[in-house]
């Protein structure tokens, strides 16, 4: 099924982006824009921090795993 969008947003066009920008940096000013872009930042730097942190702890369990693996085929079988 194909999903419906709204006809204005389909038909925005570049002048329209930037009629929204305008209006967004006279309505917050400057410095509330570039605070919450700076807190954006923040958010995913952390969030890529959080993600190689759960990549490394996830290598960390599988390395732990396999040096557990334990042999245990009996010694006449071994080649």
């Amino acid at each position: 099924m194909i999903p419906m969008t709204p006809l204005f947003i389909q038909n925005i066009g570049l002048p329209g982006l930037l009629l929204i920008a305008v209006v967004v940096l006279v309505m917050f000013g400057r410095g509330k824009i570039s605070n919450l872009m700076g807190e954006v930042g923040k958010g995913i730097t952390a969030f890529k921090k959080g993600v190689n942190e759960g990549k490394e702890e996830m290598d960390a369990a599988l390395e732990d795993a396999s040096e557990e693996a334990k042999d245990i085929t009996p010694n006449k079988d071994k080649a």
